[in-house]
């Protein structure tokens, strides 16, 4: 039932506009990062200058290596979001990310939008990564992130029963459509630092993989990471999500 303010406002709009109002309110809840509308994810703490470096869609067997090498340069540890069935076709590749001491996250079996996904398959999607991942690694998985960051309560609901922590970002670009590896890093490094004044870590997403190819071009990716990581070896921690809980 509408409270008296509710209906004022139904009525001073119109209808056409209250149902706009109410679908964008849903879009921000569902979609936004920084929404806890639907529920809490973990995001980033008030600990300026600690990056997480976080990837998604992966692994990729052309581009993930390379990142890999990138990271052991700097020796840098990351978070990787792996697609259950990218994994599948890449158990090689999962081991050598973990034996290389890396953070391992489920992002769901076929990427999904699990904001409009029922909720049986949204366990199955999440216990299917999770076990396959498990089984590679002989270790437990304990962070989710949600493709395309969509979710409903259900979704965090049902993580949180698989022992799952739900976690979103604060600081990302449209890496995986840009072709160029210096405006990627450029936007990011300018997100950081906005973050480092405002007292925060800044948790990062770049692409290593593709959710439609799996062997998707991420050159430009993995080129700005390793911008990054030059940028801020001397300023910065780089984290994986475990330090932050």
């Amino acid at each position: 039932m509408l409270s008296s303010l509710q209906a004022e406002i139904y009525v001073g709009l119109g209808l056409t506009g209250a149902v706009g109002l109410a679908a964008g309110g849903l879009a921000y809840a569902a979609l936004w990062p920084g929404s806890r509308i639907f529920g809490e994810a973990l995001v980033a703490p008030a600990r300026a200058g600690e990056l997480a470096l976080t990837f998604d869609d992966g692994p990729n067997p052309a581009w993930t290596p390379r990142l890999l090498d990138a990271l052991a340069r700097y020796d840098a540890r990351a978070t990787f979001f792996m697609m259950g069935s990218r994994a599948q076709a890449q158990p090689d590749l999962v081991r050598r990310i973990a034996a290389a001491g890396h953070l391992i996250g489920n992002h769901s079996w076929s990427h999904p939008n699990l904001a409009r996904t029922a909720g049986k398959r949204i366990r199955e999607e999440l216990v299917r990564t999770s076990e396959t991942l498990e089984q590679m690694t002989s270790a437990p998985v304990r962070y989710f992130r949600p493709p395309f960051g969509a979710r409903r309560p259900a979704v965090f609901q049902i993580a949180r029963e698989l022992g799952l922590t739900p976690v979103l970002w604060n600081a990302m670009t449209t890496d995986w459509k840009e072709s160029a590896a210096e405006r990627i890093a450029d936007r990011l490094t300018g997100k950081i630092e906005r973050l480092r004044r405002r007292g925060r870590a800044a948790n990062i997403v770049l692409h290593d993989g593709g959710h439609l190819d799996a062997s998707a071009n991420r050159e430009p990716s993995v080129t700005a990471a390793g911008m990054l990581l030059g940028r801020f070896k001397e300023s910065s921690r780089f984290v994986t999500l475990d330090a932050w809980g």
